[in-house]
C-alpha cells in the first residue's frame, strides 16, 4: 500500500505557540509511520513558514527554526497544486501533500483562518471546517448559540473592551450588569483565546479593571463569567456525522483555576480518569458533549468542557476546543487511551476522519 504523505503545521502566530510545538511532537512521535511519511512545516511567531527536517526535540525547545534544514514553504491555495510550494536554492518546487494535520492552538490556527486556507487548497484536513472552528473559539458566540439550544452553561455576559477601558459611562454601566446578573468570584477572559491564557479569577469589583485590562491584551471582546464552585470535567468527541463521545476526565487543578502553568508548566493538577462521578451524570455528560458538538457543526475532533455545579449536580457547558492539546500530558489523547485507543490508533482515525 502506497503511503500518504501528511503535513503537519505547528506553532503559529498566537499566545499558544510552544504548546502547539509540544502537542506535534507528541504526534510525530507517534504517527503510524507504517502508513504515513510525515512532512512538518512550522510557523514562527512573526508568521513565516518554514519547512522542517530536523529532530523533534527541536521543536519542543523552540530551536528548530535555526536549523539548517529549514526552507520558506506554504500551502498553497491553488487546487491543482494539492499540496506545498518549496522555496529552495532560488527555485520553487511543489510537493504533493495528501492530508493536513494542524496542530495549532488558538488564533489564526483554531479560529477558522487557516481551515479556509485548507478549504481553498482542496487538500483534506484533520479537524473542525472554517465555520465551525471560528463559532467555538469565539466564547462569546459559542454561549449565545448554545443559549439558543437551551444547553445548560454558567451566568455569562461580554462586551467589547474599548467600551469598558475608553469609556466611563459604559464602564459603569457593564459594572451594574455583572454586579446584578453574577455573584462574585467571577472569570475574565478573552472571547478568543485558549489555554487558560489572558483569564483571571476575580473576586470583587476592585480587581476588575485589571482583569480587563489583560484579557484585552488577547482579544478585543471579553467574557464575562460567574464562577462555579464544583468538579471541572471534560469529554471527548471523536467523528464527524457519527460523532462518539469517550469518557469523562476530570481535572483536580492545583492552581486557584486550571490555569496555562497548571495545564502545562508546573504538571500538578491531577486528572481522574473516570471522573469521581455517578454514572448517570457521566453519561448525561457525555450525551450533552455529542449533542453540542453536532449543534456547532464540529468535524474530526473536539474537547468539550463541563462544570458539576456542587450544591445541586446540575452539569453546565463550559466550553468547545476544536484544536485540543496533544501533549503527553493533555486529557483528549489520555481519555481515548482509557477507552482502549492508542496515540497512534487516534492519530490514524483522524486522518481517516478528514480523509472521509
Amino acid at each position: 500500500m502506497e503511503k500518504k504523505k501528511i503535513a503537519l503545521i505547528f506553532g503559529g502566530q498566537s499566545s499558544e505557540h510552544e504548546v502547539s510545538c509540544w502537542s506535534v511532537v507528541s504526534v510525530f512521535e507517534n504517527i503510524p509511520r507504517e502508513k504515513y511519511d510525515v512532512v512538518c512545516i512550522g510557523i514562527t511567531k512573526d508568521g513565516r513558514w518554514l519547512r522542517y527536517d530536523g529532530p523533534s526535540a527541536a521543536i519542543a525547545d523552540g530551536s528548530w527554526e535555526k536549523d539548517a534544514s529549514c526552507c520558506p514553504a506554504f500551502l498553497s491555495p491553488d487546487k491543482s497544486v494539492h499540496g506545498l510550494c518549496v522555496l529552495r536554492d532560488g527555485k520553487a518546487e511543489i510537493e504533493k501533500i495528501d492530508v493536513v494535520f494542524p496542530v495549532l492552538h488558538g488564533k489564526n490556527g483554531e479560529d477558522g483562518t487557516i481551515q479556509g486556507l485548507f478549504e481553498l487548497s482542496g487538500i483534506p484536513y484533520v479537524g473542525c471546517g472554517t465555520l465551525a472552528s471560528a463559532v467555538c473559539m469565539d466564547k462569546a458566540v459559542t454561549h449565545t448559540l448554545l443559549s439558543a439550544a437551551n444547553i445548560e452553561q454558567t451566568h455569562y455576559l461580554w462586551f467589547y473592551a474599548d467600551r469598558y477601558l475608553n469609556n466611563p459611562e459604559p464602564a459603569a454601566v457593564i459594572r451594574r450588569k455583572i454586579e446584578a446578573r453574577l455573584q462574585f468570584p467571577i472569570f475574565v477572559k478573552p472571547a478568543n483565546a485558549g489555554s487558560s491564557v489572558g483569564i483571571s479569577k476575580v473576586s470583587s469589583m476592585a480587581e476588575l479593571d485589571a482583569a480587563v485590562e489583560k484579557a484585552a491584551r488577547e482579544d478585543a471582546k471579553i467574557v464575562v463569567e460567574e464562577g462555579i464552585e464544583g468538579q471541572e470535567v471534560e469529554c471527548a468527541v471523536l467523528g464527524n456525522r457519527d460523532a462518539e463521545a469517550s469518557p469523562v476526565g476530570e481535572i483536580g487543578a492545583s492552581a486557584a483555576f486550571y490555569d496555562y502553568d497548571d495545564k502545562y508548566k508546573s504538571g500538578t493538577s491531577q486528572l481522574f480518569i473516570p471522573a469521581r462521578l455517578d454514572d448517570a451524570t457521566m453519561e448525561e455528560i457525555r450525551r450533552i458533549a455529542v449533542r453540542a458538538y453536532r449543534l456547532l457543526g464540529c468535524s474530526g475532533l473536539a474537547r468539550v468542557d463541563f462544570f458539576v455545579r456542587k450544591q445541586d449536580g446540575k452539569v453546565l457547558l463550559n466550553e468547545i476546543n476544536t484544536l485540543p492539546g496533544f501533549t503527553n500530558i493533555s486529557m483528549y489523547p489520555k481519555l481515548w487511551n482509557f477507552a482502549g485507543v492508542s496515540f497512534s490508533q487516534l492519530i490514524d482515525r483522524l486522518i481517516a476522519l478528514a480523509q472521509a
